[in-house]
């Protein structure tokens, strides 16, 4: 079936039934998202979902990755056009979910939605215009940007979209109707009528009643029973799982890769015989690259930052290949279908690893020599956060000249996320707004949650004369999920230095140096390093390839930071795991010479870099 003229998607008038053409129609769905693929890739990882019996993919629009700064919309560079990934999907003869949120969780950083926001100090998230005009008015602006795309591709058009989801999972959230029913009315407004449907779990469902009027209801971690239940409860409209759950997610310093032995075989087998329709979440997972992989707050409010890799234990991998578990799912879906399934496509080719040594970066420049103009300096106690001047992602240097005694404690307990301290030329320690292992907090004297101690430093020059404090903080993924989610970086609280005979100095006038480590940034870079010893270093190698192909940077030698590949940002490692890869695709990489930069927040000496071919 080609998908080149128009259809009808509506719902039996019992809400028994979806209908494609006005015939009872099952939703066989895979999750996988554009920002997280290389755009060359797109179309392979299509072709997976439908070789494994799917007929619909499902993709969240994260907003943050498209409004990239305030009011300048992006849908057309790279992988972030949207239009061109609906096409491929129209062009595999395969219909679409469109979850465009404004929020989306989805373990992306804040949940898709925008940093600025969060410059308003008493901004409110996901809520009505009554309640926060300025919110609302960021959303009307996203909406708008997108209706002209979106409604070219709408299945009344000739296009591939079967439904809008409106909102992500509100019930985990709040209760408020008129949100859910003004964001509707945005798409009505842009001349989209929808189907629309709302995605819960089915607690939350009940409990908060966060449906739409005509919409559909989705169910997060569904099952056939859950779907009967919502049945009886909204007899009117049609239910689907909506996120069912083949792996699961993972944060720094798990164990281990989380999801791993999730089966859904008889989930699947009993989708298939009551002809129910479900979404995969996620059929495929991708990369998390560059600073965009989000975080969470457990029930005691402690902070989990989120792994790079959104490999998720998915049926195809982080590299797009077929698992075991795709291979059991397919036979399953496969075995309950008139038609028999597409062949597997190819594999995508891995480089051979066949080097006789690791790759060696060298020291190429220091973080100190390459700083920027501070912002202007403001003369009170609280350091400006990054949203505060406009600051998406990455790092900010904080420094202050300060009078110290001998014994002294430095209190910085509003880090957010992650500060490695120097007093004078020296690293001090670190605090991490994470818990962290043992054996790595003690390694390098990073604290959780309590003054750092500066006494090995200061004491060395206490003599009367002040002392550079300086304050890298790295700001990891801003939280996604939950009630908490206004998490700004940088240093969100005042600052004191706590002296051994009682006295507290509140530390205010600080310099801040925004440290966003863009692609303008990281190619600005002067090589310079004027004190080697000093923490914050660039490391440089160049890779040479006889033939591209997709690797693995295996970093268990380094200790927490940020590698690019030719100007592409991988994303973070950090060796309390358990990643200790970086997924680096073919189409980053070239035939010759490729630069391989590392960015370490604590290592001196470089360290050797082995390259892989999988994820573990």
């Amino acid at each position: 079936m080609k998908l080149e003229r128009s259809h009808t998607f509506s719902f039996s008038s019992n809400g028994e039934h979806f209908l494609l053409d006005g015939e009872p129609f099952q939703i066989r769905s895979g999750e996988m998202h554009p920002a997280r693929i290389p755009r060359e890739y797109w179309q392979h990882r299509i072709r997976m979902a439908k070789a494994m019996g799917m007929n619909c993919i499902a993709l969240y629009i994260m907003w943050n990755y498209h409004e990239t700064h305030r009011g300048f919309f992006d849908f057309a560079s790279g992988n972030r056009d949207i239009a061109a990934f609906i096409g491929l999907c129209q062009a595999e003869a395969m219909w679409v979910l469109l979850r465009p949120g404004p929020y989306v969780c989805a373990e992306w950083d804040l949940g898709g939605l925008p940093s600025y926001l969060l410059s308003d100090a008493d901004i409110r998230l996901r809520t009505d215009s009554a309640t926060d005009a300025r919110y609302m008015a960021a959303v009307t602006r996203y909406i708008e940007a997108l209706v002209p795309l979106i409604k070219p591709m709408m299945i009344e058009r000739g296009g591939p979209i079967l439904m809008i989801q409106i909102e992500n999972e509100f019930g985990s959230y709040a209760h408020n109707p008129a949100y859910l029913e003004e964001l509707r009315q945005l798409w009505l407004r842009g001349g989209i009528t929808g189907p629309f449907y709302t995605e819960d779990g089915l607690a939350q469902l009940e409990r908060n009643r966060s449906t739409v009027a005509g919409g559909a209801i989705a169910l997060s971690n569904g099952n056939a029973a859950q779907i009967a239940a919502v049945r009886l409860a909204f007899p009117d409209v049609p239910a689907m799982a909506g996120e069912v759950y083949p792996g699961w997610l993972t944060h720094w310093g798990d164990p281990a890769f989380a999801g791993q032995n999730y089966d859904l075989s008889d989930t699947l087998t009993a989708f298939m015989q009551s002809q129910l329709s479900f979404n995969l979440y996620v059929i495929h997972g991708g990369t998390s690259f560059g600073f965009y992989a989000g975080a969470n707050l457990d029930d005691a409010g402690n902070y989990q930052p989120d792994i790079t890799s959104y490999d998720y234990c998915a049926p195809i991998n982080e590299q797009g290949a077929a698992t075991a578990k795709y291979t059991r799912y397919r036979d399953i879906i496969a075995s309950y279908l008139a038609e028999p399934l597409p062949d597997i496509p190819e594999a995508i080719p891995r480089l051979e690893c066949t080097f006789d040594r690791d790759l060696m970066p060298a020291r190429y420049a220091s973080i100190w020599d390459n700083l920027p103009a501070p912002l202007p300096r403001r003369q009170h106690a609280n350091p400006q956060s990054f949203e505060e001047h406009g600051q998406a992602f990455g790092f900010a240097l904080y420094r202050k000249r300060v009078h110290a005694q001998p014994e002294c404690a430095l209190d910085i307990s509003g880090v957010h996320d992650y500060a490695a301290v120097f007093a004078g030329e020296h690293y001090a320690g670190a605090v991490s707004r994470a818990s962290l292992p043992r054996d790595y907090a003690q390694a390098l004297r990073v604290m959780h949650r309590t003054p750092l101690a500066l006494s090995c430093s200061f004491a060395e020059k206490a003599s009367g004369a002040p002392i550079m404090l300086e304050i890298l903080v790295e700001a990891m993924g801003r939280v996604n999920f939950g009630a908490d989610m206004v998490d700004r970086k940088g240093l969100i609280e005042p600052v004191r230095l706590q002296h051994a005979d009682g006295s507290i100095a509140l530390l205010d006038g600080w310099e801040v140096f925004p440290l966003p480590m863009d692609e303008t940034f990281i190619a600005g870079l002067e090589e310079r390093c004027t004190n080697p010893q000093k923490p914050g270093l660039f490391f440089k190698a160049i890779l040479h390839l006889d033939k591209a192909g997709d690797a693995w940077l295996d970093m268990r030698h380094w200790t927490k930071g940020v590698v690019w590949v030719n100007g592409h940002n991988l994303g973070r490692y950090w060796n309390i795991g358990p990643q200790r890869r970086l997924y680096c695709p073919a189409p980053w990489l070239a035939q010759g010479e490729n630069e391989v930069l590392i960015f370490d927040l604590h290592q001196t000496e470089a360290k050797p870099v082995r390259l892989e071919d999988s994820l573990y």
